[in-house]
């Protein structure tokens, strides 16, 4: 038992020992202070969109191309001369008394290809100074914009009436452009609309003078003869038909057209 005992105690002296010993590691250090944050920057996102020989990339001519194929409607309706050639066609199919001969599409497709053909030169003109120089990476996107802008403002400019750019502009409450070419798109686009509408109607209303003729020499015949119940549309198409093939109507109407903006 004295064995144990001693044994014991050896075990509580060394372990008082232990636990009054000193860490045997170093003390922490303290922390570092904070450094102050560096000077920020302006802020400024700069993307480059073109390759590495300064063309457009495939993705962004793409991307450019789809959005002109959404908004091309609204260009050809208020940019071109389609409306006015597409009204003048339709007035001269309701001169014939032919509503719906011929049909929407085919006068639509007819008006179509007849704006390429008057648009042909500002096209070309366009592609020239434009997009051939924004695709080998001459121009960026906003001089391919203004070289594009230029030709068809241009072309409006030749067809709009002074007095339509005028009312469009007191309309917007802007001051009077110092020159033509100082015009500004957001009133020289329904300038050029409202001017094309009224030479429209002019040339429509020159084109319903023998057709109205016809229709009253018709009626006036049909009232003498007390056939009053008989339609005078009936007796007079025939008529408006033969007229309008004997004198080459279709020719006529297209070269008034082509020549209105030569």
């Amino acid at each position: 038992m004295a064995a144990w005992a001693g044994l014991l105690a050896v075990v509580l002296v060394l372990l008082a020992a232990w636990l009054g010993a000193p860490a045997g590691h170093a003390a922490p250090l303290p922390p570092t202070p904070p450094t102050d944050p560096a000077q920020p920057g302006s802020g400024n996102v700069s993307i480059e969109i073109n390759g590495l020989d300064g063309q457009p990339s495939t993705a962004v001519v793409t991307l450019i191309g789809i959005t002109l194929l959404s908004v091309a409607p609204a260009l050809l309706l208020m940019m071109t001369s389609f409306t006015k050639i597409f009204v003048v066609l339709a007035m001269t199919r309701n001169a014939l008394s032919l509503p719906s001969i011929p049909p929407n599409q085919v006068l639509a497709g007819l008006a179509l290809f007849l704006s390429l053909f008057v648009m042909w030169p500002v096209l070309t003109e366009i592609n020239t100074d434009a997009v051939q120089p924004y695709l080998n990476g001459n121009l960026d996107f906003n001089g391919a914009f203004s070289a594009g802008a230029g030709p068809l403002q241009q072309f409006m400019l030749g067809h709009t009436r002074e007095e339509d750019i005028a009312l469009m502009t007191r309309a917007a409450r802007m001051p009077n452009p110092e020159n033509p070419g100082a015009v500004p798109l957001q009133t020289l686009i329904p300038a050029f609309m409202i001017s094309e509408l009224r030479a429209a109607f002019i040339i429509g209303f020159v084109i319903f003078i023998p057709f109205l003729v016809i229709d009253l020499v018709v009626s006036a015949a049909l009232m003498s003869m007390g056939m009053m119940m008989l339609p005078p549309v009936m007796i007079s198409l025939p008529f408006k038909i033969l007229l309008f093939i004997l004198v080459d109507g279709w020719g006529l109407v297209i070269t008034s057209l082509i020549q209105s903006y030569t």
